[in-house]
């Protein structure tokens, strides 16, 4: 009989550090928490969930839930940050557009090499 309390304690033992392991372990990963999300989709869903909540302060506001104070202050920090997420799409963009012009470029450039060499090459 103590063989089976003894391996009932050692499995509720295990059982209960798995549950633990479980529970606490999204807690422990904080570099998830930190990471900022340069997506460009993910940027657009930033930017829409801003703007609803802005549009939201807005409406609590002209129901006087909040004071004027408060709605001046949490206005002007989210248009900062939605006019942060504007900046950086804007990059974003700025930098693919780049480099499908340079893509293109490179192509053209490619092709009149082709033609150029035809031409030497019918010349001898």
């Amino acid at each position: 009989m103590p063989d089976i309390s003894l391996i009932s304690i050692i499995f509720t033992a295990a059982l209960t550090l798995v549950c633990l392991f479980l529970i606490l372990s999204p807690l422990l990963k904080w570099d998830t928490y930190f990471q900022h999300k340069t997506g460009g989709q993910d940027l657009s869903i930033s930017k829409e969930a801003l703007l609803t909540t802005l549009n939201e302060l807005e409406f609590e506001y002209k129901m006087d839930k909040i004071s004027h104070a408060d709605y001046k202050n949490l206005r002007k920090q989210y248009e900062v940050e939605i006019a942060n997420i504007l900046q950086e799409e804007e990059r974003l963009q700025t930098v693919n557009i780049d480099e499908e012009l340079m893509a293109e470029v490179e192509k053209e450039i490619e092709l009149q090499m082709k033609s150029y060499k035809k031409q030497k090459g019918d010349v001898k």
